[in-house]
């Protein structure tokens, strides 16, 4: 039975590793810092909208990884901006047998589209994942997760393009463990489509009334579209999907809040965001394309001063952002 490596203890780490141990799939779960460490000692404390759980986890740090073995598949979970370090550490760790980690499969659960292309110079074997999950991680030790009656909405596929056995079985796994889930050949279409809905994270860093916020967010979402089609990435729609998630919802009282993303969630926690490979793809493949993508450059250089003076969300307004962009 495949073994997975989860390297990254946040929301959806943690989370994944808890379903695996919930439906007895082999795992370790890899991180560093106060939260592996917490959930080590202590276990990880889960809420869902069924209710809370103490889970204890097969966890270690990172300063002592486990031995890999031929079979095993490394999750990468951590954030976009710690891919490069990550996979430099990982790619060349010793497999039993012989071998390097290297020429193991590597699932990518990043956001955005820059983790595949740096993984890709040390991995040979990549599944790229698009993943929609309502889950937070601000209190060390604990993770919500408020998806309804699945956790959350998996699309993978291998990466650059393709389908292959070991697609399969990853899939069949996360389906064995709550994920609605299914497999694409072209799963970056899917990732294209995912960052149109993530550039609007960096939205909730700003004050706004809930009406000016969405408007805002609808036009740098429209930005991002049309920037993606001008790359030629053709996002995917959302009628082209092969699971029904019609029933997939936000559960009520779940403890997860409107306005309180990934993003949101890092400035909280006074941690780097991934804004840079949000916003900043936008901008970045604005600029290899000879389009404009104002909207994004203003909210990318927004966060950016943010975290640099150190801001709390909400310290600035959201139309003074906005304001920048107006032609």
């Amino acid at each position: 039975m495949t073994r997975y490596i989860i390297i990254g203890a946040g929301a959806v780490g943690a989370s994944l590793a808890a379903e695996f141990e919930t439906h007895a799939i082999p795992y370790i779960l890899v991180g560093r810092g106060a939260q592996i460490d917490h959930i080590a000692r202590h276990g990880l404390t889960y809420r869902r909208p069924s209710g809370t759980r103490q889970i204890r986890l097969t966890a270690v740090d990172t300063a002592t990884p486990p031995s890999l073995a031929p079979g095993d598949v490394l999750v990468l979970t951590v954030k976009t901006q710690d891919v490069e370090a990550a996979t430099a550490f990982w790619a060349w760790q010793p497999v039993d047998g012989g071998g390097l980690a290297a020429d193991l499969p590597l699932v990518t659960v990043q956001n955005g589209l820059a983790a595949e292309d740096i993984a890709l110079r040390r991995f040979s074997r990549i599944y790229a994942t698009s993943i929609k999950i309502p889950a937070r991680y601000t209190v060390t030790g604990e993770v919500v997760v408020g998806g309804a009656p699945n956790l959350g909405i998996v699309t993978l596929g291998r990466y650059p393009h393709g389908l292959d056995d070991t697609a399969q079985e990853i899939a069949a796994d996360l389906i064995k463990a709550g994920y609605l889930t299914e497999t694409r050949a072209d799963i970056i279409r899917w990732k294209a489509e995912k960052l149109i809905h993530n550039v609007t994270n960096a939205t909730e860093l700003f004050a706004a009334t809930p009406e000016n916020r969405a408007a805002i967010a609808a036009r740098v979402a429209d930005e991002a579209r049309k920037v993606l089609h001008a790359a030629g990435l053709n996002p995917a729609l959302p009628s082209e999907r092969k699971v029904d998630i019609s029933g997939w919802h936000l559960a009520e009282d779940s403890g997860i809040e409107q306005g309180q993303q990934s993003t949101w969630q890092s400035f909280t926690r006074g941690t780097s965001s991934e804004v840079d490979y949000l916003n900043g793809e936008i901008v970045r493949l604005a600029r290899l394309h000879g389009v404009s993508a104002p909207l994004n450059a203003a909210l990318q250089q927004a966060v950016a001063r943010l975290a640099r003076d150190g801001g709390r969300p909400g310290s600035v307004a959201l139309d003074i952002v906005a304001s920048v962009a107006e032609p």
